[in-house]
């Protein structure tokens, strides 16, 4: 048996908080059905104390943040989801989220939805007035759910397809953490060999007078000029930097940027997949829940994260405003894989192209998570291999030049 934290609410928006114990999620679910509350959010409690610490620290850094996250949009969503399938309305869904919101920015914003519906604007309308918050896709879709009468069942699918996102994310992120933390470790020694520990053996073998090897005058060359130079070599790397950054901000930049990420020969492949997966279940998404194809395609193109991709997708959005099939415009555009192509095919073929594009989306955020744990598994001993040569140039370049004062074969 776990022991879980919950909230809760009856039908009057009164606010529960309490403790159960539990198999799991469901079990708590179902117990406070029988008691009459309307669950609004559960977590497994932690009886490790480090744990507990872990997480108020944790939990009072993020409500010190001020920015939304799409986390946060996340859990609007699922919470709304309940309450609005638990049979409250709009603004009384909204007063309970305002009573239990933690981050005071978002309680703001929850705030002024409720005032805002309360005037007589829709969810929708009230949404659109914090564009910075609530994406178009996501004010579309909610829009589409009012207008069929199946608001909550829109808000079901929003909850599920935000979450999937969240997780693809999230797994990307987790899986890059530790390739680039030794990136980082591994670069900070060797700064700080270059820089502290080898000017030392500068002073010591210029008192000697003696020739060293080639290769230790290299690495003390290189540790010189960090040394006495360091400014210039950070003035010049802001400066690239800064360049690259303002020429990528440019159309023709990330237009070149962009495609050099998606045809380069490793990560190319990934990123590409990632963009269909997203892509796909965007389209999916909004079509099963009564938008239109052509509103959904236009609004498809604003969550690529690639330049090429949107062209490509501006480009079917006009093929298929002319009459052709979407798996036919996108094969033209060269962009989507046979084996998904094929899938859409037979989706349009059967009148199942909203699930098909869904299937789409898993097979190929499937493959990503795949991909990557692959690609992950090859470069942390590339990384360390690659560390590991260039330490090892650096000590043994020093110990030939130590035997060499001493007259000691290396």
């Amino acid at each position: 048996m776990s022991t879980f934290l919950y909230k809760a609410t009856d039908l009057a928006g009164t606010i529960f908080e309490g403790v159960l114990e539990a198999e799991d999620t469901r079990e708590v679910i179902g117990q406070l059905q029988a008691m009459g509350y309307i669950p609004i959010r559960i977590k497994q409690s932690k009886s490790d104390q480090f744990s507990k610490i872990q997480n108020d620290l944790s939990k009072d850094i993020f409500s010190m943040a001020k920015r939304i996250t799409s986390k946060d949009v996340l859990r609007f969503t699922q919470d709304l989801e309940v309450l609005l399938d638990a049979g409250l309305s709009v603004d009384r869904a909204l007063s309970i989220l305002i009573e239990v919101s933690e981050k005071t920015k978002f309680h703001d914003t929850l705030k002024d939805l409720l005032k805002n519906v309360e005037s007589g604007y829709s969810l929708s309308e009230a949404l659109e007035m914090h564009p910075a918050i609530f994406s178009k896709l996501y004010i579309n879709m909610i829009k589409a759910g009012e207008t069929g009468g199946v608001l909550g069942l829109v808000m079901d699918r929003l909850s599920i397809f935000l979450e999937n996102n969240q997780e693809l994310k999230d797994y990307i992120i987790s899986a890059l953490v530790y390739p680039i933390f030794l990136v980082f470790v591994g670069g900070v020694s060797i700064i700080i060999m270059l820089a502290f520990v080898l000017p030392k053996f500068s002073i010591i073998f210029a008192d000697m007078g003696q020739a060293i090897p080639l290769s230790t005058q290299l690495i003390l060359g290189l540790s010189d000029l960090l040394s006495n130079y360091w400014w210039l070599i950070l003035g010049g790397c802001c400066m690239i930097y800064m360049g690259l950054r303002y020429y990528r901000r440019t159309e023709t930049g990330r237009v070149k940027w962009d495609r050099y990420k998606i045809n380069q020969p490793i990560f190319g492949k990934l990123i590409k997949m990632i963009e269909i997966a997203r892509l796909t279940r965007t389209l999916g998404t909004l079509m099963k829940s009564g938008v239109p194809i052509l509103r959904a395609l236009n609004l498809v193109k604003e969550t690529a994260g690639n330049l090429i991709v949107v062209q490509s997708m501006e480009a079917v959005y006009g093929k298929v405003k002319e009459g052709e099939s979407l798996s036919r415009s996108l094969n033209e555009e060269g962009l989507f894989p046979a084996l998904a192509l094929n899938m859409i095919k037979v989706g349009e073929e059967t009148g199942r192209l909203e699930q098909m594009l869904l299937k789409v989306a898993d097979n190929y955020e499937k493959s990503v998570r795949n991909t990557l744990k692959r690609l992950i598994n090859l470069l942390e001993p590339a990384l360390i291999l690659s560390l590991g040569i260039i330490v090892g140039f650096i000590v043994i370049s020093m110990l030939m030049a130590v035997f060499s004062l001493n007259d000691v074969p290396f």
